[in-house]
């Protein structure tokens, strides 16, 4: 059976991670905190903010960055959105 998390993005009781994203602190937060469902959605998301915003993963701004919007987006608060996106449906 897999295992629950209340999702601070949903605010409801989703299928969590099978493990931590990444070690840390940070990570283990993800891990109690966050659903599947919402780190699948981040994964897309970051992909296309390093692609339409040419990040430079390499440089610490970039990082910096990146990780500013990650905690935005899995909070619930208004992320930056890859310019001309329109999500499905609208």
């Amino acid at each position: 059976m897999s295992r629950t998390v209340f999702c601070r993005k949903y605010q409801e009781e989703l299928e969590g991670l099978p493990n931590p994203p990444f070690p840390g602190p940070k990570g283990q937060d993800i891990f109690e905190n966050v659903s599947a469902k919402a780190w699948k959605e981040w994964m897309a998301h970051q992909t296309m903010l390093i692609n339409e915003k040419r990040l430079n993963m390499m440089e610490p701004s970039s990082r910096a960055y990146l990780s500013d919007q990650m905690s935005k987006f899995l909070s619930g608060e208004d992320y930056d959105a890859a310019e001309g996106f329109v999500p499905e449906g609208k």
